[in-house]
């Protein structure tokens, strides 16, 4: 169990007239600096196809869908921009530089351009815009999405797309003034980290993120690329607001574990020292006990990225991409080099389909490995502090052996393959999670989980109350009042979390529900 504590914490609300401070309420505010956006991922999976969330004590539970996060909360303030309430950054809303009403390859910049062209950018006149590092810009990704197959309408976008607008790769980009035809996943979004070693044995590289196919990668910054001969060039998004985002404030607890009180978790120092199955990293965190400690689970995929340091890499501090606080199990990589793991997250990479539950995704703190034979092999293709996905399957009957690892023949840079890789525990510090109050004082909610019918209940003798049901993406599927208690219907719902947030005079309430 978690050891009790007494804090309370603060969230900035929103709205359209004035400024609600409440307190006990979990969110952007003075508390976390940091605070991690959920991923938005309410589907549960086995190791193939999608299942029925799973209760404690049954297989794969404490994967994404158990443990969601705090839900995300958008404001479009109509003037071209976003605003992010629980990290307090805006964003641009759109990809499309040129106002012309499509997204394709006339709005893309080389990095050096996007770099510059945020001191010239003006959107709902602001000038203070800047090119995103890649912690702020891994925050507006969603791992709802699904990446495209043949064809590409099968896609779903690993962003919010009721807020923002981002484009596929521009099939004819030869007739919007590239000199080679891109492919439908090219939406790669450069950020400003750059990679402190270098990818493709001596390519200066960018890290980016693609709202298409749902990976973080290392881009080459200037070299040509092989779909055009020229400098890649990306879409981009500027961004402004807490510029302390993505600045971990790291405390050695003196027992083993470490925390970071800019995002409020609490993470285990030492990792677990082999590789295992996905299915076997969750059972591990959900039958850990360290420190007192007994709610340790699995990272999503944010969460394991947040504690990724991109000023180190094996090539350059000879160490993993992470605070040397932490211990990395060393390896020897599919290259014969001295090397560090890669981690798994609990969070599923689905492929083609949201049901297509056979991956999962996990984040490099060694190299990210690829098999080029026009580089000579074995190489770092996409960089320490890259996110990827590999099989939840023990089997390597799809993928080819060379040396001392599989690749996947069919990745464009021969991504290897591991499927056993490592894990790093963490749990809550100072958080719910899910944006849920502690304690509700005002009102009852049952039953939770709930199948069919869902009664909302008055505490004491209280006045008229106002409700809203809110599913994982911040959309309100019920709302109504009540003076005593009333029963919604709830059969129709999807599984997943939901929240009940319950106004009641000037104080709100919030709580987490389970639709089984």
């Amino acid at each position: 169990m978690k050891k009790s504590s007494s804090k309370f914490f603060t969230v900035n609300i929103i709205a359209t007239i004035c400024l609600v401070t409440m307190t006990n309420f979990i969110g952007f505010g003075q508390t976390n600096t940091y605070p991690i956006v959920g991923t938005g991922q309410t589907i549960s999976y086995d190791t193939t196809v999608a299942i029925t969330m799973p209760t404690p004590g049954q297989a794969f539970y404490g994967q994404n869908s158990n443990h969601p996060g705090n839900m995300r909360t958008y404001t479009n303030n109509g003037n071209g921009t976003v605003t992010d309430n629980l990290t307090g950054l805006m964003w641009q809303q759109t990809e499309d530089r040129n106002g012309d009403g499509a997204i394709n390859f006339y709005d893309k910049l080389k990095f050096y351009e996007a770099v510059d062209s945020a001191a010239t950018c003006n959107t709902g006149g602001y000038h203070d815009w800047r090119l995103p590092n890649i912690k702020e810009l891994y925050s507006i990704a969603m791992f709802f999405g699904a990446e495209p197959g043949p064809p590409p309408s099968a896609c779903i976008k690993y962003i919010d797309t009721t807020y923002f607008s981002v484009g596929f790769g521009d099939v004819n980009s030869l007739a919007h003034g590239d000199l080679g035809t891109e492919r439908i996943i090219d939406g790669q979004i450069a950020s400003s980290t750059k990679y402190i070693s270098t990818t493709m044995n001596g390519q200066e590289t960018l890290f980016g993120f693609n709202f298409i196919d749902g990976r973080i990668k290392g881009y080459p910054a200037t070299s040509p690329v092989p779909e055009d001969g020229q400098s890649k060039h990306f879409y981009v998004l500027y961004v402004r607001g807490n510029t302390v985002y993505g600045t971990n404030q790291f405390v050695n607890n003196g027992n083993g574990t470490i925390t970071d009180n800019a995002t409020g978790l609490m993470w285990m120092q030492n990792d677990n020292g082999t590789g295992v199955l996905w299915e076997n990293a969750l059972s591990y965190a959900e039958n850990f006990t360290y420190a007192e400690y007994s709610d340790w689970r699995l990272p999503d995929t944010k969460e394991l990225q947040s504690i990724v340091d991109y000023t180190r890499s094996p090539a350059t501090s000879n160490s993993a991409a992470i605070n040397p606080m932490f211990n990395c199990t060393r390896i020897t990589n599919e290259g014969g080099v001295a090397d560090y793991p890669w981690y798994w997250s609990n969070t599923t990479f689905s492929s083609q389909a949201q049901t297509n539950g056979a991956s999962a995704t996990y984040v490099c703190f060694g190299r990210a490995m690829g098999y080029m034979p026009p580089f000579g092999g074995w190489i770092d293709i996409h960089g320490a502090g890259c996110q990827r996905s590999d099989p939840k399957p023990g089997s390597f009957a799809a993928y080819t052996h060379n040396g001392n690892g599989y690749y996947n023949a069919n990745a464009p840079q021969g991504d290897a393959v591991r499927i056993y890789n490592y894990v790093r525990l963490v749990r809550n510090e100072s958080s719910t999670g899910i944006n849920e109050n502690k304690d509700n004082k005002i009102f009852n909610a049952y039953p939770n989980p709930v199948s069919n019918e869902l009664t909302i209940e008055l505490k004491g003798n209280r006045e008229k109350a106002n409700y809203e049901l809110l599913n994982s993406i911040g959309q309100v599927v019920r709302k109504g009042s009540l003076i005593d208690k009333t029963i919604i219907q709830t059969s129709n719902l999807v599984t997943g979390v939901y929240l009940i947030k319950l106004q009641h005079g000037n104080t709100l309430e919030v709580k987490k529900i389970i639709k089984e």
